[in-house]
Order: structure tokens, then C-alpha cells, then sequence
């Protein structure tokens, strides 16, 4: 074929593809740039096949899922109805708004395809929808290395693992420290991101931060932030914040002591050694005494601490720490801290046992140590009453009153509670004082009884009883005994009392209790104690006297009768008057009376109450009776 020949088919060929490309022929043309639908898992998406169209284009319309280029049909429309084919959309498909639109429901990642819908009738046509899924992540989730990352590491050391979960597509991560973003840079930060399809289709992201850090970095606050995409737009999600322990050698020691200020005996005191390395060394405690300059090594708590529960003046001293890394064997030493414990040390009082005849003067004298200017009074312990301030107490013409307790008070007023006492009993030399029981004891015949007696003395008294019982001495002080005795209360008892008898080598004295039985009380066996009362320096005895409950008693009995005889002797001397008396008529005798009382009628009552009770039947004028009285009394019967 010659050049012209060739040149006609060439040029044939290049209508022909003009033609076709004309008429439509699929395959032969570049495809349109998709439409973009964007929809979130679990929603519905909306495919329209073209909005341009009227719906009579779409009688005849055939959809298509193409998944790696390969279109597959799902659905048919035919004369507007719709028919799905069998598959993974069987039953999520639907027509919407006259056949114009197929909607897709319960959207899952694995349905981010393309999406083609193909017209036949009037003229062949096609449109393609590119459908976008996005799915949020939880909210993600920061691990801290628990093994800590030490400044001599020579690489970057995992930090913190960030987790965020079941998002579409892939989250991007970006992590900050103390605010600023951290960006990969070469032997110092380095982050490792991976992520893992779940069977959902819904990824799980996991990123590593590793870094080289540095002491500064020991309180630094690290997270991630999680960046990802909506059909509403941008957005994102940060995690909690963090802290990484650092390990890092101290370069300094140092010595705390609590607690602080003036210390005395008896301060529970704490020393500490400290340090500004992580984890702190290994600490030792050295004391220096400040008078023998001997060196005493004191080993601490784990946590470098040493506890003096109850401080002493031996305590006082210089103490220093020191500090020793067990990765780096370098030791550090503290500055020294004297640990002063002031302290008063025991009163001595001479003399020890001061002891005096009445009249005569005593001198006591309080001594004691301290490191601190001491302070001395002398109070009287029974009152608390100062006597003297200082260190020495005169008492002149002592009378057996002033035996007893003194007590001595050393005080350092430079250091708060620091004080010292001592008591010591002076005796003066004398018989026993006794102590009074109660003026009465009440008792049931057959209970048990006790009877308490107290003497005090100098020398001390000794106790007897002049009755058979079990008896219980104890001391009240150095100068007095207390006895108790329990005894059965018995109608030999009740007739004789109860004698206790106190003696030393100066005399003697007692005390005497007498028993009355109660009758109104209950007869079973019981307890009941005499206690002390009043002091008293001869013999004392308890007289028996009516309780005012039986005083009470016997006062209206005493009234009733009286009124019984007034009313008996009206009724005698109106019946007197009405003649209607044998008295002074036949039969009557003649009663014997005085001359100047002749005329005088009266009759006898007799009664038989006590005379202390009918003692209250005398007038106001207070007459006693004849030695011979029996109580009898007589009613004036004339007027």
C-alpha cells in the first residue's frame, strides 16, 4: 500500500473511535469522578443514580457494588418496582422517593465501596456513587511503663502506651508532654504506631512513645490526643495524663529533725536522712558525743529514718548521713546537726525521811541537775498551796497538822514541760489520831458487816478490834493505816458494839461503834460498811439515838393519844355535869388529896410509853419529873 493508501486508513480508524466514543460505548471512555455519600456505621445511606433525572428514566434501572473492579449486581427496578438479588444485601436494601433513590441500611466498614446504577431505557446510562463509612473510637486509654526509665539509659525507653479502640478509618495519634506536642526526633523521642483489623471491620489502634528523659522530666505530664473524621467533621479525643518515675542519682544528702525547736526527755524524736536522688541510697547514721568525741554508727529504717521513742540526755550529740548509691557506688555525706535533749535529772530532798517533835523546826532542801537554769517551789500536796519558792522550805513550831506530804517542782522555764518532782512526808512524832465512824450504823441481824477504822501517827499506829472478824489493813500514806473488818452482825454484837483500838510507842486511842437493829429493813444476809468521818485526837464513841424516820413516828403517835384523852376527858366532864356520873353519889370513895387540892377531881391515865416519848407530853415550862415517875399523867377535870 502506498503513503496515500496508508494516511486513508489511518484516518478511518480515528473516525471510528470518534463514533464510538460518540454513541456511548462502555469501556471506551474515562469514568466520571464518583459522587460522595458519607454515612456513619450503623446508619443509613441514601444512592441516589442521578439527581438530574426525571423519574421516568428509572423504570428500567439495574445497581451494582464493584468491589476490587469487579461489579456484582445487587438489585433490579423494574416498571418502579424493585427486587433484590441474593447476597450480602438481600435484606438491607429498599427503594425511596418513587424509585429515584436505593437506601442501604445498617452501614458496617466493609460496605466503603463504589456503588454503580445503570439506566436502559430510553437510552443506556450510567452514574456512580462512592460510599465513605466513619465510625468514632472510644475513648483511648494510656499504660505508663510501671518499670520506670532511668537517665543513664542510652536510647529512648518506652514511655506510655497509647490504646484507642474500634474507630473507622485509622485514627492519627499525637502525643504531648506537659502540654507540647512531641514529633519524632533521632536517639531522643521515637513513636511506633500499629493497628489491628477487627472482625467488624472497626480498627484498634496502639502507639508507643519512647523517649530518652532527664531529672527535669520527673514530674512531667504525658498523653495522647486521638485526631479522626465525621460526616460532621473533624475531631478528637485526649486521654488522662500521666506520670513516668525517673531514676536518677542524688548529688545531695541531707539531715531533718522532727521535731523542731527545744527537746526534752521523754520527746518521741525522728531523724531523717534525705536525698534528691531516685530511688533515694542507702543511708547510715553517725552520732559524735560532744564531750568524749567518740563516733557511734546508728543503723536506720529503710526509709533512712531513726525513731528515739523516748529521747534521753545520752541522745544529745552530732549527727551526720550518708548517702550511698547502690548502681553507682558513689557515697554522699550530710552536714552535721547537733541533737541537743535538755533534761532535769531526779530531785534528791535531805532529809530523805524528815521526821520532828511538836514545837520543834525542820529545814528540807530540794537539789537538782540540769542543762538549763532550773527553777524550785515547794507546794503542801494535800491543798496544792506554794509555801516557798526556791530550792529550800523552813517550817518553824510544827504541830501534828503540818506532818504530811510536801512536794518539790524543779521547772526549766526555757524549755516547755520540762519539770521534775519529788513528795516526801514529814512525820511528826505523836499518839494516834483516829478518824469518827458514822454517828449511827443501821444494820439487819445475820448480814455481814464492815466496820472501817483509820488511825494516823508517828510511829505509825497499829490496829486492833475488840471484836472476832476478818480484818484487812492497807496504808492510806506513810502516816496512815486504814482496817477493815467483817464481821456478822449478832445480838452479842448488837449489845456491845464494836471497839478498834490504834497504838504506837506514844499512846494509844480508840474508837467505839455502836449497832442498832433495823427493824423495817430486810432480814437477808447483806454487806454494810461503817465508813470514817470526821478526825478526832481523843477516844470517840457513837451514841445510840433514834434515826429521824422513828422520831417521826413516835411524834404522832404521841399526838394521836394526846387528842384521844382530850376528847376522853370532855366526855367525862360533860357527863359530869349532867349528874349522870356515879362520882360523889352512892357507892362513891373518897379520894386523899392534899388540903389545898380537896375540891379538885382528876383522873388517871397511865401510859405505856417511853419516857423519852411521853417527855414530849410536858408543857413548855420544861418540869421535870420525880425520880420514882412512871409517866403517869393527870387531867385537870374542873372547868
Amino acid at each position: 500500500m502506498g503513503r496515500p493508501g496508508l494516511a486513508c486508513a489511518l484516518l478511518l480508524a480515528a473516525c471510528c473511535c470518534c463514533c464510538r466514543r460518540a454513541a456511548g460505548v462502555p469501556g471506551e471512555a474515562e469514568p466520571p469522578t464518583p459522587e460522595l455519600v458519607e454515612v456513619e456505621v450503623g446508619g443509613t445511606a441514601l444512592l441516589k443514580c442521578g439527581p438530574s433525572h426525571s423519574p421516568g428514566n428509572f423504570s428500567h434501572v439495574d445497581w451494582f457494588s464493584v468491589h476490587k473492579e469487579k461489579p456484582t449486581l445487587i438489585f433490579r427496578v423494574r416498571k418502579g418496582q424493585g427486587q433484590s438479588e441474593p447476597g450480602e444485601y438481600q435484606h438491607r436494601l429498599s427503594l425511596q422517593d418513587r424509585g429515584t433513590t436505593l437506601a442501604l441500611t445498617h452501614i458496617t466498614p466493609h460496605d466503603e465501596r463504589i456503588f454503580l446504577c445503570q439506566g436502559k431505557r430510553p437510552l443506556s446510562q450510567e452514574h456512580r456513587i462512592q460510599l465513605r463509612v466513619y465510625k468514632a473510637p472510644e475513648e483511648p486509654t494510656i499504660l505508663v511503663n510501671p518499670l520506670g526509665i532511668s537517665v543513664n539509659s542510652k536510647e529512648p525507653v518506652e514511655v506510655a502506651t497509647c490504646v484507642g479502640r474500634n474507630g473507622y478509618p485509622i485514627p492519627q495519634v499525637i502525643w504531648y508532654k506537659n502540654g507540647q506536642s512531641l514529633k519524632e526526633e533521632k536517639n531522643r523521642v521515637h513513636i511506633q504506631s500499629s493497628q489491628i483489623v477487627e472482625s467488624s471491620g472497626l480498627y484498634t489502634l496502639e502507639s508507643v512513645l519512647k523517649a530518652q528523659l532527664a531529672k527535669e522530666d520527673k514530674d512531667a505530664q504525658f498523653y495522647c490526643e486521638l485526631n479522626y473524621r465525621l460526616p460532621s467533621g473533624n475531631h478528637m479525643k485526649e486521654s488522662q495524663e500521666v506520670t513516668v518515675q525517673v531514676f536518677y542519682p542524688a548529688e545531695k544528702v541531707w539531715l531533718e529533725v522532727e521535731p523542731s525547736g527545744m527537746l526534752k526527755e521523754g520527746d518521741r524524736v525522728e531523724i531523717r536522712c534525705l536525698a534528691d536522688g531516685n530511688p533515694p541510697p542507702h543511708f547510715t547514721i553517725s552520732k559524735q558525743n560532744l564531750s568524749t568525741k567518740e563516733i557511734e554508727e546508728m543503723t536506720p529504717e529503710d526509709t533512712g529514718t531513726l525513731v528515739l521513742e523516748s529521747a534521753q540526755k545520752e541522745h544529745s550529740g552530732l549527727y551526720q548521713c550518708q548517702g550511698l548509691d547502690l548502681e553507682t557506688m558513689a557515697s554522699l555525706l550530710s552536714d552535721q546537726q547537733e541533737l541537743l535533749v535538755n533534761y532535769v535529772s531526779d530531785i534528791r530532798v535531805s532529809p530523805a525521811a524528815p521526821e520532828s517533835q511538836e514545837g520543834d523546826s525542820l529545814t528540807l532542801v530540794c537539789e537538782a541537775e540540769s542543762n538549763q537554769a532550773v527553777e524550785f517551789q515547794w507546794l503542801r500536796e494535800k491543798t496544792g498551796q506554794v509555801l516557798e519558792k526556791g530550792p529550800v522550805l523552813q517550817l518553824h513550831n510544827l504541830k501534828r497538822e503540818a506532818g504530811g506530804g510536801y512536794r518539790c517542782v524543779a521547772t526549766v522555764p526555757s524549755v516547755p514541760g520540762l519539770n521534775r518532782t519529788r513528795l516526801v512526808h514529814v512525820a511528826i512524832f505523836g499518839s494516834p489520831w483516829m478518824m469518827l465512824k458514822e454517828r449511827k450504823m443501821w444494820v439487819s441481824e445475820n448480814a455481814v458487816l464492815n466496820l472501817s477504822c483509820e488511825a494516823s501517827g508517828h510511829p505509825r499506829p497499829t490496829i486492833s478490834w475488840s471484836v472476832e472478824g476478818t480484818a484487812q489493813e492497807r496504808d492510806q500514806d506513810p502516816l496512815s493505816v486504814l482496817s477493815v473488818l467483817s464481821v456478822l452482825v449478832t445480838p452479842e454484837l448488837l449489845e456491845t458494839g464494836a471497839e478498834c483500838v490504834a497504838s504506837n510507842s506514844l499512846g494509844r486511842n480508840s474508837t467505839t461503834i455502836f449497832l442498832e437493829l433495823d427493824s423495817s429493813r430486810s432480814t437477808g444476809p447483806r454487806v454494810s460498811t461503817a465508813s470514817p468521818s470526821v478526825r478526832a485526837n481523843s477516844t470517840s464513841t457513837e451514841k445510840k439515838l433514834p434515826e429521824p424516820e422513828s422520831k417521826g413516828v413516835a411524834i404522832v403517835a404521841v399526838t394521836v393519844c394526846v387528842l384521844v384523852l382530850a376528847v376522853l376527858g370532855a366526855v367525862l366532864y360533860f357527863f359530869y355535869k349532867k349528874g349522870k356520873l356515879p362520882c360523889g353519889r352512892s357507892g362513891k370513895q373518897e379520894i386523899t388529896l392534899p388540903p389545898s387540892r380537896k375540891s379538885e377531881f382528876v383522873v388517871e391515865v397511865k401510859s405505856d410509853k417511853l419516857p423519852e416519848e411521853m417527855g414530849l407530853l410536858q408543857g413548855s415550862s420544861g418540869d421535870k419529873r420525880a425520880p420514882g415517875d412512871q409517866g403517869e399523867k393527870y387531867i385537870d377535870l374542873r372547868h
